[in-house]
């Protein structure tokens, strides 16, 4: 018997059929899960009104916006003309004590930038445990792993913090704004060396990577249509933490790409691209796979014809994107209001990302965070250093995030949320910072006092709570047998047995 295929549309699921699963499965996706009593909320709410209060995050207050001010946009900065002549001065004279002093104050600015960059990254990481606005730093992340722009490269922190804010202030915005901001950041401009960029020798590697990588996909474009875009690039450089267009450097002369013609600069380049499909199903399938199922297989075109529903899906949101101008809010608000988004072959299909996992357990548990250094190192070593991509291509997720050593810190770093244990011993926190599993029972205890007493049914319960997919008797029976092992009775040393148990199980590691 054939197996059953998803729906190959778009159209709204039921309010009648929007229960417990469907409302964990829109938190796990458009967020990073949720407790029990915020599932049960949702599930209250129904699919519309759930939607729309994830989706208009900017209507929701409560946690304070990024400021400028929040790093230092000075330790990287140029130096000043006198500086520039104290150092011309010194390699003239060969004066070698000013020419050690100054190779040491350049070693303590990038020293200090390495350690703005680490405070940066707990300091993202802690917007994404308490952000009232998940979706919100949701996105952020998706578009930090689509327009992917490394530290490491750039060596300049604030200039990751201001393409980091960009992604914000756009999370759900319009994909052309994204898409010229992007030709105007200073941390991709650096990364990609359009600095360099001049009309006698333009360099292609922003406009090759804004095609292949950012838009339109390989094999959507010519060589010829990356030369002409280097050349519509040239003078697109920045000074201190600021776009800057060197008129003198920007070849003004006609280029033709994809197939528009004109004196076309950053700006044209981006538009003759927004005016591909092409690139509205780049984009539809890029969010389809981060927010519905990573794993579906695909041919060199983004596609295969056996899925079906996958591909009528991916035209339909495709279709939703050119209608809107690339506003986003009206495809997602599609997306997550079909009836395909929540069938069952898309529910408990994806890999949790490092960050998913730990910024999912914390908010869905509500465990302590207990040391936000620890939990950066976790994502470190699982494979998600946050502002350290691999390449430019981003992280490839889905089954990458998994294998033996990066399932090893998965487990060690579950164990030391519920309980402050690390492989090394046992953390300070441990004792500052208890965990209070028995909150997790509240909607359980709706059922009746008895209900959080009864060793079994708190077992059931927890696995249908915390698990993408009913895993089986066999897991509901081991957590009875560690109950019983215990005195049979409902403690917080018990529950929280049984949630290690539970999170050490491969289903958890889906979402």
């Amino acid at each position: 018997m054939a197996e059953p295929t998803p729906e190959a549309t778009l159209r709204p699921i039921d309010e009648g059929a929007f229960g417990h699963a469907q409302a964990r499965h829109l938190l796990w996706r458009a967020g990073f899960g949720g407790t029990p009593s915020q599932v049960r909320t949702l599930e209250g709410w129904g699919p519309s009104r759930s939607v729309d209060h994830l989706l208009n995050f900017k209507d929701v207050q409560g946690y304070p916006e990024p400021k400028a001010e929040d790093f230092d946009g000075t330790i990287m900065r140029e130096p000043t003309e006198e500086e520039r002549r104290a150092y011309r001065l010194a390699a003239r004279n060969q004066d070698e004590d000013v020419l050690a002093k100054i190779r040491l104050e350049r070693q303590r600015r990038e020293q200090s930038d390495r350690g703005q960059i680490r405070n940066m990254q707990r300091w993202w990481l802690k917007r994404m445990i308490e952000t009232p606005r998940p979706l919100e730093e949701k996105l952020t992340l998706f578009w930090h792993g689509h327009f992917a722009t490394g530290y490491r490269t750039i060596e300049n922190s604030y200039h990751m913090f201001m393409q980091n804010q960009m992604f914000r202030d756009n999370a759900a915005g319009n994909f052309g704004d994204l898409l010229r901001g992007i030709v105007r950041d200073p941390a991709m401009i650096k990364y990609l060396d359009n600095d360099e960029s001049r009309k006698q020798q333009p360099n292609e590697n922003l406009a090759r990577e804004i095609m292949e990588l950012f838009s339109l996909g390989e094999g959507s474009y010519s060589e010829k249509d990356i030369k002409e875009g280097a050349r519509a690039l040239t003078g697109y450089s920045f000074e201190g933490n600021a776009f800057k267009f060197r008129e003198e450097r920007h070849d003004k002369g006609a280029k033709t790409i994809l197939g528009k013609t004109g004196a076309l600069d950053g700006d044209g380049f981006v538009s003759a691209i927004l005016s591909r499909r092409t690139c509205a199903q780049f984009i539809a399938l890029k969010m389809y796979r981060y927010f519905v199922n990573d794993a579906m297989g695909v041919d060199e075109k983004g596609r295969r014809p056996e899925t079906r529903a996958t591909v009528e899906v991916v035209d339909e949101l495709a279709d939703t994107l050119i209608a809107s101008k690339y506003d986003l809010k009206p495809m997602l608000r599609k997306l997550f209001l079909s009836k395909h988004f929540y069938d069952a072959s898309n529910m408990g299909a994806q890999i949790k990302s490092p960050a998913q996992l730990v910024v999912g357990a914390v908010r869905s548990l509500g465990t302590p965070v207990r040391d936000m250094g620890i939990l950066n190192d976790a994502l470190d070593l699982m494979g998600q250093s946050l502002f350290y991509p691999p390449n430019v291509a981003g992280w490839k997720g889905g089954r990458s995030w998994i294998n033996t050593s990066t399932l090893f810190v998965r487990q060690n770093i579950m164990a030391f949320l519920l309980t402050g244990r690390l492989p090394q011993g046992v953390d300070p926190s441990s004792e500052s910072q208890p965990y209070d599993p028995m909150p997790l029972l509240a909607p359980l205890a709706l059922e009746g006092s008895e209900a959080v007493k009864d060793p079994a049914r708190v077992a059931g319960y927890l696995i249908r709570t915390l698990l993408p997919t009913i895993a089986g008797e066999s897991y509901e029976e081991e957590l009875r047998g560690y109950a019983k092992s215990r005195g049979n009775e409902v403690t917080p040393e018990v529950v929280t047995g049984m949630l290690a148990l539970i999170t050490a199980a491969p289903e958890y590691q889906l979402c």
